[in-house]
């Protein structure tokens, strides 16, 4: 044995073939700084730093440097001489023999040999070659024992020397090259190869770093290679490859990269052991949603989940992100998996509304907005205050759901001396603090609608602006545009006229209530009863025109603290037949036929409304029961509504000769339009909008209003379906066949909940029986609603 050594330094190898384990103990390793590196570009020599190593078992001779630099140069030439493939000359045969690809080729891989094959696209096995398995395939048995065929191009590395391997010879084998694995070593090789400006093969850089070029040293010679991302570049490969070094400047880049990913890394896993540990939280324990803000590259991980959980993801980037999150947490790469894990870690409420997400609808005002509101509130003056009209004298009702935020109509009513119905229809009017074109109308217009949902409510224009400033309430002077009518004894209309006015509303009623008082005929509140009177005549005033009835049952649902796992779901159904609801509609319906007359007659710019009627006759329909039977089936047949802007067009579902939506500007902006013409031209002034104009607004906001629509029908049909999984199992539900779908699968409405849905009945059910049915299934997230019919008790 050649012993070298300096200081406590030794550098020594043993005449005979050193094994692998003696000469891990003993090696060389080059410890390279960035200031060895830089040596390296100015053609200096390096030095080698040896690892102390106590050989208390050899003679140690003490050297001087330059002689030691000298012996480890000599060594080194020596081994390059031995095989040494320069970058610059030819590629010669190496003791492989032939190449990996000719082996295959021509059938020469043999019997015992050991290989390398990738085992899919993240495995790389070690196995010994069996027998051949049809023309071109091999048998082998790889190190966990599994026998498989394999085709050549998954064969990446024959071990040269392997010979006659025996299959439970390799996990020994696996477990020894992966214990002398050291990445210094290719840095030691690295560092020489570039002096020199030399490539190498696998099988010298064995002899080179191991000083053997023995199965086992070759293939973890072949490991580091194979896996360097940094110090080498591969020239050439075919059956086996040539290493080439790269330069300093490129490993230095390499290196930062390489830091900057194991720093990304270890982010990662931080993140995932941090989601691990929220899943496992319970639900008051959860992290808050701002909490995953706190950190941005956090914030941006977590994005990227939630844009792939609602498939809005902007770029590969995100899905990637999303992919690898939910890989790292066992979990498949789906949007549906990506919303149970945000919902697991609390970031998602567990009812999320994922639509409102996914439609990316504004719900929040900006500050400026909200700026610009408070400033209204605090300094506006009404421009139409000298043309109002007060009509505080008037007993005032303002009619609406109980949990109604924005009111925009009341209504007045009284007897002339004639015995004519005399009616005021009183419209909020936002235009005495908006004015079109300001910052608040451009955002309402963005908005196109207030959103209502069960949670929550949108509004069009900030809160306290539409509430305070805009809404109607009982007991204050309100300004507001009047609609008065006088109508005929067949509920026509007789004369008319549209006015700023000033009013204070009396009364604020729920329809239930209104319901109430109507019932009790109470004197006191005659004037209620003659708003009902003129609804009835107007309603059949309507009918002799050609008019649909298509009332049916409407279902509303108030949520109470949504976000959590089990909220308070209150539920409404309310009849659209009902005496207070009729009311209300027809005044409604009233309003709009005057404002489209009125515009008409003084050729004002409006969004008139028109729907044809269906080609089938209204009385092709009299054989099915009235209700909801009967209107299901109109609206069946009913054509799309159409608009125009400069005339009216025939409203035939209401039987008007013209209609413009009027009565909601706090919450409909289309209707914002039209009370923005009318005030113009009831005070003289220039119309603000040309139809041109109106059509190009509409086209926009009745999109956003489809939107809007389509928004609050799905998430009606979630809480409802989320009340129904709630109700105790096996309970009855009374049920009305509409329509019948296919054989005996028929629509049924669901006459406690305002549903529709489908469900088998039996032989001699007819469409407008009543059936008992009971929820078999309930899941929201799926749209999942199953139902069967039981026996009447």
């Amino acid at each position: 044995m050649a012993v070298r050594a300096m200081n406590s330094c030794v550098i020594f190898r043993s005449a005979a073939t050193p094994t692998l384990a003696v000469s891990r103990r003993c090696r060389c390793v080059r410890q390279l700084t960035a200031s060895s590196r830089q040596r390296n570009r100015s053609n200096s020599h390096s030095f080698l730093r040896c690892v102390p190593y106590p050989l208390s078992h050899v003679t140690v001779r003490n050297y001087s440097v330059q002689n030691l630099v000298e012996m480890v140069m000599e060594e080194l030439a020596s081994i390059h001489k031995r095989g040494r493939v320069r970058a610059t000359s030819k590629l010669e045969s190496v003791s492989t023999g032939e190449l990996l690809e000719d082996k295959l080729k021509k059938g020469t891989l043999q019997k015992g040999l050991l290989l390398e094959f990738k085992k899919d696209s993240e495995r790389l096995l070690l196995a010994v070659a069996l027998k051949p398995d049809g023309k071109k395939n091999w048998m082998v048995s790889d190190q966990n024992g599994i026998t498989a065929s394999i085709k050549p191009q998954q064969v990446t590395f024959i071990v040269p020397g392997a010979e006659n391997f025996e299959p439970t010879e390799i996990s020994e084998f696996v477990q020894k090259a992966h214990d002398n694995l050291d990445p210094a070593l290719l840095e030691f090789a690295w560092n020489e190869l570039l002096e020199k400006n030399e490539s190498v093969t696998v099988q010298e850089l064995a002899e080179m770093i191991f000083g053997s070029a023995e199965p086992l040293e070759t293939y973890c010679a072949h490991l580091l290679l194979s896996r360097d991302e940094v110090y080498f570049a591969v020239l050439e490969s075919k059956g086996f490859s040539v290493y080439g070094p790269r330069t300093a400047n490129q490993v230095d880049e390499l290196l930062r990269r390489k830091l900057a990913k194991e720093a990304s890394e270890k982010e990662f896993e931080e993140l995932i052991q941090f989601l691990r540990s929220a899943k496992q939280m319970p639900y008051q324990d959860k992290p808050p949603r701002s909490s995953w803000k706190a950190e941005e590259k956090t914030w941006h991980k977590i994005q990227s989940l939630e844009a792939f959980a609602i498939d809005s993801c902007k770029n590969d980037d995100q899905k990637k992100t999303a992919g690898m999150i939910l890989k790292a947490m066992g979990q498949a790469k789906t949007s549906s998996a990506a919303v149970n894990l945000l919902i697991d870690i609390g970031y998602f409420p567990v009812h999320v509304n994922l639509d409102l997400l996914k439609l990316n609808l504004p719900t929040d005002h900006r500050d400026e907005i909200i700026s610009a509101a408070e400033s209204l509130l605090s300094t506006s003056t009404d421009l139409d205050e000298a043309d109002r009209i007060d009509l505080t004298s008037l007993k005032v009702y303002a009619i609406d759901v109980d949990e109604a935020d924005e009111l925009d109509d009341a209504l007045s009513a009284t007897r002339l001396q004639d015995g004519r119905i005399k009616l005021w229809i009183h419209i909020a009017d936002p235009t005495s603090l908006v004015q079109p074109g300001s910052i608040i109308d451009k955002d309402a217009r963005r908005r196109g609608t207030s959103i209502f949902l069960p949670t929550a409510t949108y509004p069009m224009f900030p809160e306290r602006l539409a509430m305070e400033g805009m809404s109607l309430q009982q007991g204050r002077l309100c300004n507001a545009v009047s609609v008065s009518v006088v109508l005929r004894s067949d509920g026509s209309i007789a004369e008319y006229s549209v006015e700023n006015s000033i009013i204070k509303p009396t009364y604020m009623l729920t329809y239930e209530s209104a319901t109430e008082l109507l019932h009790l005929n109470l004197e006191e509140e005659i004037e209620l009863k003659i708003l009902s009177e003129a609804a009835a005549l107007r309603l059949r005033w309507r009918r002799e025109q050609g008019a649909i009835d298509t009332a049916t049952i409407e279902t509303r649902i108030k949520v109470t603290n949504p976000d959590h796992p089990e909220p308070s779901i209150k539920l409404y159904v309310e009849n659209q037949a009902d005496a207070a609801m009729r009311l209300v509609s027809e005044m409604m319906i009233l309003c709009g036929e005057v404002i489209a007359t009125f515009g008409s007659h003084n050729n004002i710019p409006l969004p008139y409304r028109g729907q044809p009627q269906s080609n089938i006759d209204a009385s092709a329909f009299a054989h099915l029961p009235e209700g909801p039977v009967r209107s299901a089936a109109i609206v069946r047949t009913m054509r799309a509504a159409e608009m125009d802007f400069r005339n009216p067009i025939r409203h035939g579902v209401l039987g008007l000769p013209g209609y413009v939506q009027f009565t909601s500007p706090i919450r409909r902006y289309m209707d914002l339009a039209a009370h923005y013409q009318v005030k113009a031209f009831l005070s003289g002034d220039p119309l603000p909008l040309s139809a041109g104009e109106l059509e190009g607004i509409a086209s926009s906001v009745n999109m956003t209003t489809r939107v809007v629509r389509r928004l609050s029908s799905s998430s009606l049909r979630y809480w409802i379906l989320e009340y129904l999984r709630r109700q105790p199992k096996g309970k009855r539900y009374r049920a009305l066949v509409l329509r019948f779908i296919k054989d005996r699968i028929a629509a049924i409405l669901l006459t406690e909940i305002g549903i529709q849905a489908s469900s088998w009945v039996s032989i001699g059910v007819q469409i407008g029986d009543e059936v008992d049915v009971q929820v078999e299934e309930a899941h929201p997230r799926d749209d999942i609603l199953s139902l069967k019919e039981v026996e009447a008790v």
